[in-house]
């Protein structure tokens, strides 16, 4: 790629993200351009398409999150180990509106730009899940795909200004289940 191009590319992505934050993920490709300064057919070279946009957007990310889960591995036991990743995994779903949805949609649709990274985050999360679950402390019954419904519901609990403010309270519930006693 050309110095100018990946200069584009890097500084599209940079305001995307501000406004995903901002608007969730049903930003205004028109506003990344114009905060971008750069021309809409310039944000379509690099990004046709909004999920295009918010795969090389969440890529990242989902991979820190899987990166994430091997450092909790590595320094704590496995039912804390999972309990922290879930809380950062479920923070970073909510901080991201609405790409909840498209999370759920991607996971099972392979034709999906954000297919690969939401298998790649789901497999960080069931590698946590087996290892809790080969040493006693988490539930048999259970696996991955469970996992990754409990994240979305728990996301989605916190996006509701009804019950947001019980979503902490709701999470040590769930991992409470989730866990064996020992």
């Amino acid at each position: 790629m050309r110095s100018d191009a990946k200069k584009n590319y890097n500084r599209l992505l940079e305001v995307a993200r501000q406004v995903v934050t901002e608007q969730g993920a049903d930003l205004s490709l028109r506003e990344v351009a114009r905060r971008a300064e750069v021309g809409l057919g310039t944000l379509y070279r690099h990004f046709p398409t909004r999920e295009a946009l918010l795969e090389a957007l969440l890529r990242t990310s989902f991979e820190e999150l899987a990166a994430r889960a091997d450092l909790f591995t590595a320094s704590n036991s496995s039912d804390k180990a999972l309990v922290l990743w879930l809380r950062e995994t479920i923070a970073f779903t909510y901080s991201h509106r609405g790409v909840l949805s498209l999370m759920m949609g991607a996971i099972e649709d392979m034709d999906s730009a954000l297919h690969t990274s939401c298998v790649t985050l789901r497999a960080a999360g069931t590698e946590l899940l087996t290892r809790a679950q080969s040493e006693g402390k988490a539930r048999q019954d259970i696996d991955g795909t469970d996992l990754f419904a409990l994240i979305a519901a728990l996301a989605w609990v916190r996006e509701q200004p009804s019950a947001a403010a019980r979503a902490d309270h709701l999470f040590e519930v769930i991992t409470s289940a989730l866990l064996t006693p020992h």
